[in-house]
């Protein structure tokens, strides 16, 4: 049970209640941008985490911008060792102390168990989990059932490419930090998202369809307008937490980056590009050129 959590927490982690579906498109252009000043250049990629494999999302200028890059950075590293993860994932996201019902309202529970039996499984199954956890285990149920994989998703074809090409790659968090993301928040505030994505698996948003074309689009204002601005509106505790202060982190380093000479590419989910907080604003603000080159 807890270790195919593991792999969903592996697929979720940076995309929150992340598109799923994406089989059938034939040709794709996602969002990328181009950070310089005089020597240095430092290509900004909205990635994917979890793609159908026959999915093509690769262009020209990606391929351009993976050849001429010295570094490559992403959020964490996707190939870290599974016995490790596991154990990271048993320290933060169960716990042994108190079920998952026993810590959620009526309503919650009634969402719960309900988008659990559509799925044919029972309360039994995450009610060892902290609220966070179960949230993201249920919410990465509909991607393995339409065929999605963390394998085939953009980091993990990006690493794969990397390693065998011998390309240093960085990470901007350990995984052990971004789980410490969830397991930090405010258990009220862990309710709530668990309560947000149960609602959603009983009653699908109508704008699922539209994420994944956006994405695929490199429509960044769209996939700004309903989920991060949503987010930062509606959830203001978990936008700060899992976008804001991460993108100030990360800009932080690009800005150290861009103090020397060469190119570097960033592959991170697609919603740390999007609106006054994402990584191009950022580094905009900083006073480097930004420019959009896909």
């Amino acid at each position: 049970m807890v270790s195919a959590w593991v792999r969903g927490v592996r697929r979720l982690l940076a995309v929150m209640t992340a598109v799923v579906g994406l089989s059938g498109v034939a040709h794709a252009a996602p969002a990328m941008w181009e950070v310089s000043d005089g020597d240095s250049r430092i290509y900004l990629f909205g990635s994917m985490h979890v793609l159908s494999p026959d999915l093509r999302w690769r262009t020209p200028a990606f391929d351009r911008a993976y050849a001429q890059a010295g570094k490559l950075w992403f959020e964490t590293r996707v190939d870290a060792d599974p016995v490790a993860v596991k154990a990271l994932v048993d320290r933060y996201g169960v716990d042994a102390s108190r079920s998952l019902t026993e810590k959620l309202p009526p309503r919650t529970v009634a969402s719960l168990r309900a988008a659990l039996d559509q799925r044919g499984a029972s309360l039994d199954r995450v009610d060892h989990l902290r609220p966070w956890a179960a949230a993201m285990m249920l919410s990465v149920l509909p991607m393995t059932e339409a065929g999605g994989s963390v394998a085939s998703g953009a980091d993990a074809a990006v690493t794969r490419q990397a390693v065998k090409a011998e390309k240093p790659i960085l990470s901007f968090e350990s995984f052990e930090q971004q789980l410490r993301l969830f397991a930090d928040l405010p258990e009220a505030v862990e309710v709530q998202y668990l309560d947000d994505v149960a609602a959603e698996q009983v009653s699908p948003p109508r704008w699922g369809v539209d994420l994944q074309k956006a994405w695929l689009k490199g429509d960044v204002d769209r996939l700004g307008a309903i989920l991060v601005e949503g987010m930062r509106r509606d959830r203001p505790e978990l936008y700060e937490a899992l976008l804001k202060r991460r993108n100030l982190a990360w800009a932080e380093v690009l800005d150290r980056e861009m103090a020397g000479s060469g190119v570097e590419l960033v592959t991170v989910g697609a919603l740390h590009m999007a609106g006054p907080d994402g990584l191009p604003a950022l580094m905009k603000a900083r006073g480097y050129r930004v420019r959009r080159v896909q």
